[in-house]
């Protein structure tokens, strides 16, 4: 059973895990900053309040959180589905963006080449098929902030409306959110509206995967 002060404690615990306050995130999801006030938890005669469903989807829109995430931080335990050691002890290996652009990193299907790389945990399944990218710059603002790493899988399936990296063979890295692919040509809306959206023919794509994760 979900519990009223469980669901604003998870809300609270996203805020803090990204470093701002409840009323930072609700300004960063595009709500009113007074939405997740703890006044408005609870009615004038003392009655629960509870986050609407459109405001809980804007705040995972927002951190980059998952429904798993938000699930686990509400009842204080992973969903049975998840429950494996495979999630528990999810590991990546790191890189840096600018590594992501250099030739020579990557194998064919999109993932770290070699050994050697240092790892990072993270809360997901897949950690043998998952890597990590260390976020630079201000283009994937206001969802991923300078020095946030992402989890990316190469093997998962990426559809319309999924958040992606991709890399061009040129060796430029981008991040950002997977609007139209066909034969001939990706469309990505960029996460930052102040940098521009990219058509890129499928020619020059060298490889595309979905972020899966984020820690902020």
């Amino acid at each position: 059973m979900l519990k009223h002060d469980s669901v604003w404690a998870a809300i609270d615990a996203l805020a803090a895990r990204g470093g701002i306050s409840a009323s930072a995130l609700a300004k960063k999801a595009g709500l009113d900053p007074t939405t997740f006030n703890k006044s408005k938890r609870l009615s004038q005669d003392g009655r629960p309040r509870w986050p609407s469903t459109e405001s809980l989807s804007k705040v995972l829109e927002a951190t980059g959180a998952t429904l798993d995430d938000l699930f686990s931080l509400i009842t204080g335990k992973l969903p049975d589905a998840l429950e494996t050691k495979a999630y528990r002890t999810g590991r990546a290996p790191l890189m840096g963006f600018a590594q992501a652009g250099v030739g020579g990193y990557f194998e064919d299907a999109g993932f770290p080449a070699g050994e050697g790389w240092e790892q990072v945990d993270f809360p997901a399944a897949g950690g043998g098929n998952s890597y990590a990218l260390q976020v630079s710059g201000d283009s994937m603002l206001p969802l991923y902030r300078n020095g946030d790493t992402i989890i990316v899988a190469p093997s998962a399936p990426v559809r319309r409306g999924d958040r992606v990296v991709a890399r061009t063979k040129a060796g430029e890295v981008m991040a950002k959110v997977l609007e139209r692919q066909s034969q001939e040509k990706i469309e990505l809306r960029s996460l930052n509206p102040e940098h521009p959206d990219r058509a890129i023919s499928a020619a020059e794509l060298d490889w595309m995967a979905r972020i899966i994760w984020a820690s902020q």
